[in-house]
């Protein structure tokens, strides 16, 4: 059983409306909910052997936040192709990792996001699924279980939700 993670990025800053948005750096809130969201996926016992994460400077601040709740050993793997990348594009990523690792988690930007969470989880909890195809707001984690053996196999609807949570599940938590 393969498990990926799937994390946008915490908030981000528009303070600068000249900065070009691949530079744009996480707002204060963004980097108070990032290890937030970390020490939740370690509680659960979510820990990815690799970490595929988008170049653009927001994505890389996310898991700079989240890199001390995340294994030590975990693979980092940074891809300026997936800043803004389309699911197809994403599902390219995951499928070059070595089917040696048990569970990889993404980091990355909606819409894409999103659409690709939507994509491959076919079933889980109703309630889960219904709140991640409403809304994959910034932060947010899906972990979805696939009966795969190597990663390139990953297919539509083939993918189990097994959790989704959002920064404001935390505080209600």
């Amino acid at each position: 059983m393969k498990n990926l993670i799937l994390m946008r990025h915490a908030k981000s800053a528009w303070d600068d409306p000249q900065q070009k948005d691949v530079d744009r750096p996480l707002s204060t809130r963004g980097r108070k909910v990032a290890p937030r969201m970390g020490k939740w996926l370690a509680a659960e016992g979510y820990r990815p052997d690799v970490v595929l994460c988008s170049a653009a400077r927001r994505a890389r601040e996310t898991l700079e936040r989240l890199r001390p709740h995340l294994p030590e050993n975990a693979a980092v793997e940074f891809a300026d192709g997936l800043y803004m990348a389309a699911p197809r594009d994403m599902l390219t990523e995951i499928g070059k990792v070595p089917a040696t690792a048990e569970t990889v988690m993404l980091i990355g930007h909606n819409p894409g996001m999103g659409s690709l969470a939507g994509l491959l989880a076919g079933r889980g909890d109703e309630k889960a699924l219904g709140a991640m195809h409403g809304k994959f707001p910034t932060a947010a984690i899906a972990v979805l279980g696939f009966n795969v053996g190597k990663w390139n196999e990953l297919a539509p609807g083939d993918g189990i939700l097994r959790a989704f949570m959002r920064p404001r599940d935390l505080d209600q938590a």
